[in-house]
C-alpha cells in the first residue's frame, strides 16, 4: 500500500501555553519551530484539534462542590450518560479553552495556513475528551469528531501526532489512532507533558499497541523520501 501519511497537530492553544495560560505545559511554547517545520511537509492532510469546551464542562473544578474541587488534585468519576454503569475517573482541571475565549485559540505562531482542517473536541459538557477522535466510552460512545473520517476518506495509511500535552490528549490521541487502524507515530520532540515523570508510562501504553516514538528529524526524512 502507498504511503499516505497525515499530520495531526493536537491543541497548541493558549490556555496550554506560558505566560498566561491557565493549564499552561511547562515550554508548552517551545514546539511551535518543530510544528511548524512538520506543517510544511507534503502530508496528504494536515489537521489542527482544539479543546473547546462549554463554560459548564464537567472537568473543570470549579463546576464542582468543594472540598473534592481542588485543580490537578482533585478526581470525579463521570458516568456514560447513556449507560451509568459504565464509568470514567478523570483528573480536575481549572477552566481552559472555553469557546470564545482567548484562551481556545491556537498560537498566532503556529503556521495554520498550512493546515487543511480544524477539529474541535470536549463540546459535549457531560463527559470528558482528551482523544481528538471521541470520549473514552464505548457501550455507547457519547460523542466524536469527524477525526477519523476525515482520515479515512484520504486514504491515510500513518498519522503523525505532535503538540500538548504528550501525556494526555497527544497520547489518547495517538492510542485512538492505532484503534482505528493507522500506523501511528508520534512525534516526541514535538510535544510537551503535564508531568514528564509520567512519560516512561506512556512509551510502555505505546510500545503495547504498536505506537513508535519518533523524532522530528526523522519524521522530516522520511517524508522527504516518500
Amino acid at each position: 500500500m502507498a504511503f499516505k501519511p497525515a499530520l495531526v497537530v493536537v491543541d497548541v492553544q493558549e490556555d496550554f501555553c506560558p505566560p498566561n495560560g491557565s493549564l499552561a505545559v511547562q515550554e508548552g511554547r517551545d514546539i511551535v519551530p518543530a510544528l511548524n517545520a512538520l506543517l510544511s511537509l507534503p502530508f496528504v492532510i494536515k489537521i489542527a484539534t482544539k479543546d473547546f469546551h462549554p463554560q459548564d464542562h464537567i472537568s473543570f473544578a470549579s463546576n464542582h462542590a468543594p472540598p473534592n474541587n481542588k485543580p490537578f488534585e482533585s478526581m470525579f468519576t463521570i458516568a456514560n450518560p447513556h449507560n451509568p454503569g459504565e464509568t470514567q475517573e478523570t483528573r480536575l482541571w481549572p477552566d481552559h479553552c472555553v469557546q470564545g475565549t482567548k484562551g481556545a485559540e491556537l498560537l498566532p505562531e503556529l503556521d495554520v495556513s498550512q493546515v487543511h482542517h480544524i477539529v474541535e473536541k470536549g463540546q459535549d459538557r457531560r463527559v470528558e475528551m482528551y482523544s481528538a477522535f471521541a470520549d473514552p466510552f464505548t457501550s455507547p460512545n457519547v460523542t466524536h469528531s469527524n477525526l477519523a473520517q476525515l482520515l479515512h476518506e484520504k486514504g491515510v495509511t500513518d498519522v503523525y501526532i505532535a503538540g500538548l500535552a504528550a501525556d494526555y490528549c497527544v497520547r489518547f490521541t495517538a492510542l485512538d489512532a492505532r484503534k482505528e487502524g493507522f500506523n501511528t507515530w508520534v512525534v516526541g520532540d514535538a510535544t510537551k507533558a503535564v508531568d514528564p515523570a509520567s512519560l516512561p508510562d506512556v512509551r510502555k501504553e505505546y510500545e503495547k499497541v504498536g505506537i513508535t516514538i519518533v523524532g522530528k528529524d526523522e519524521a522530516v526524512q522520511r517524508l522527504k523520501d516518500a
